[in-house]
């Protein structure tokens, strides 16, 4: 059986900044940039995000070393995961990656083809009156027809831009932790991650104990540093996409 690596999140209520503090981000690098998702223009007007409803996330971020439009899935299933999508690779300038994504009770697979370009290349697609689909290349729509072939590409706008502020690689106890806050439309969201691979010896049930256990590490090391954990059910991005289709910010 192919074993994926499991990205576990925390998402944290508190007041940002306050958080960060607590949690000792400032020992270590910053990385700021501005994300956009690309939504269906119709649906938007409406004040839907119809491409999430249907498990489809197209992001874009642009700063730091390079620019980058991701195509994920999530949730998904093997099943759907179909030719050269049954597995991950790397291929310069692509990496399609396949993980199991956790957060408090919620477990789902997702998986996601990443194009990376030079600095600034995608700024003109999340331009206002742009079609952020004219960026989606020919590897990450086979990608889609191959695995969601329902999927509409037509006709879609950016909502955006979040500023996000990420710090990589932050100590808690023997835990390596990436913070990502977002702010944007008067809403603050702070996650923090880690991952957990697969090693040669695990067979599925190794794995999800090994995972499980480092679940409840993170959250008993943000929570010893006085840091609320969020008990809301939606992830950061549904929250975030719901608000700005529904603000239309565009």
């Amino acid at each position: 059986m192919h074993l994926s690596p499991v990205e576990i999140k925390v998402n944290i209520e508190d007041d940002t900044a306050a958080a960060l503090s607590a949690l000792g981000a400032s020992d270590s690098a910053m990385i700021t940039r501005r994300i956009w998702f690309a939504e269906d223009r119709e649906g938007v007007a409406q004040g839907r995000v119809p491409l999430l409803e249907g498990g489809v996330i197209v992001r874009f971020r642009v700063g730091g070393d390079a620019d980058d439009l991701t195509v994920k899935l999530r949730p998904c299933v093997r099943e759907q995961l179909v030719g050269r999508f049954s597995a991950p690779f790397d291929a310069e300038p692509f990496t399609y990656k396949i993980e199991e994504d956790w957060s408090g009770k919620s477990r789902v697979l997702s998986a996601s083809l990443v194009h990376d370009h030079p600095p600034g290349a995608l700024s003109g697609a999340v331009g206002t009156g742009a079609d952020p689909a004219t960026a989606i290349d020919s590897v990450q729509e086979q990608f889609l027809h191959a695995c969601v072939p329902a999927v509409p590409l037509g006709g879609l706008v950016a909502l955006g831009p979040i500023r996000s502020t990420k710090f990589d690689d932050v100590q808690l106890d023997d835990l390596d932790v990436d913070l990502e806050a977002w702010s944007v439309a008067g809403l603050d969201f702070l996650e923090g991650s880690i991952r957990v691979k697969p090693k040669d010896e695990d067979d599925l049930e190794k794995l999800t104990e090994r995972a499980e256990r480092k679940q409840r590490k993170l959250e008993e090391a943000v929570r010893e540093r006085g840091v609320t954990l969020s008990e809301h059910p939606e992830s950061k991005t549904r929250r975030v996409l719901t608000a700005l289709a529904g603000s239309g910010q565009t």
